[in-house]
């Protein structure tokens, strides 16, 4: 089971319920009346997604070589398993595939039965999983722009599609919490592995602009996070109980501090990408209580 538990990235995955909570929530809001079947289908789909994208990230990066160039950190640089088995790259290939299969299933399954207006998203998750290690990270922007795209807009509006069968601008603004969030988290998660990745082709923008410009990059983005909040309530699709997520920003604000002064001291840096996933869990959560006691 280690061999298939390490690929997957097991403790990275509950970033995946905290994204479909926020889309619940937006459902909540609407007034939806929630399907607990649904609910089970859109978790284990989007888990599945998460899943295949670790695992076929862990399997090209093995047979790359990039993990055995890397320091691990427990947030950036593969899991180790492959190293430790080089055996079971197989398997971590096989677990990436069927991940993928499971989550393109369910997805067409609420294609038919809610609506065909899900197939794009659909489609677009699909691609950025399986062009994600190959291409997606040898083009700066878009390995930007992708993880949070993935993780916010495709799975909170999927969700709120699913639940409603219709989108929203409540759903798209929320949305935009968890999207800038989680690019955030992959940048500066890329941090510790700059050199490494460098070697075998890779160029995101800690490469190409240096670690002390992108840490200005990763500032501006988390403010960002939270800019939606204030943008909802003032076009009134926003109650204001979504203010509780501004609580994480005492964490965010010492994170920032921390990445500006540590951005070229990785051993230093490694507590303040701890404090980033907890952003990256609490805001999103914090988001969809409010709205859910609102609604």
């Amino acid at each position: 089971m280690k061999y298939i538990l390490g690929p997957m990235k097991v403790p990275f995955l509950i970033l995946t319920p905290m994204c479909i909570l926020v889309g619940i929530a937006t459902a909540m809001w609407a007034g939806a009346k929630i399907d607990v079947l649904s609910v089970v289908l859109i978790v284990i789909g989007a888990v599945c997604a998460h899943i295949s994208v670790n695992a076929l990230n862990e399997y090209c990066d093995f047979k790359s070589g990039l993990d055995f160039r890397t320091e691990r950190t427990p947030f950036s640089g593969g899991s180790g398993a492959l190293q430790e088995r080089p055996d079971k790259a197989g398997t971590a290939l096989a677990t990436g595939i069927i991940s993928l299969v499971l989550c393109f299933a369910i997805g067409m399954y609420f294609v038919f039965t809610v609506g065909v207006l899900l197939l794009p998203l659909g489609l677009l998750g699909i691609a950025l999983i399986v062009f994600y290690t190959q291409w997606i990270t040898k083009k700066p922007l878009v390995c930007l722009i992708a993880p949070g795209l993935a993780f916010g807009p495709l799975m909170v509006l999927g969700t709120h599609f699913v639940l409603t069968g219709s989108y929203s601008w409540t759903a798209l603004l929320a949305s935009l919490v968890p999207g800038f969030l989680v690019s955030d988290l992959l940048l500066l998660n890329q941090f510790p592995d700059v050199e490494a990745d460098k070697s075998v082709g890779r160029n995101h923008l800690p490469i190409l602009l240096g670690r002390k410009n992108v840490a200005r990059i990763y500032i501006f983005f988390l403010a960002a996070s939270y800019l939606p909040l204030f943008l909802g309530y003032a076009l009134g699709v926003f109650p204001i109980h979504v203010f509780f997520a501004l609580a994480t920003t005492i964490i965010a604000f010492q994170t920032s501090r921390g990445v500006v002064r540590y951005s070229e001291e990785m051993k230093s840096l490694v507590p303040y990408l701890g404090k980033n996933v907890i952003i990256n869990l609490a805001t999103p959560a914090l988001l969809a209580i409010g709205l859910m006691i609102a609604s």
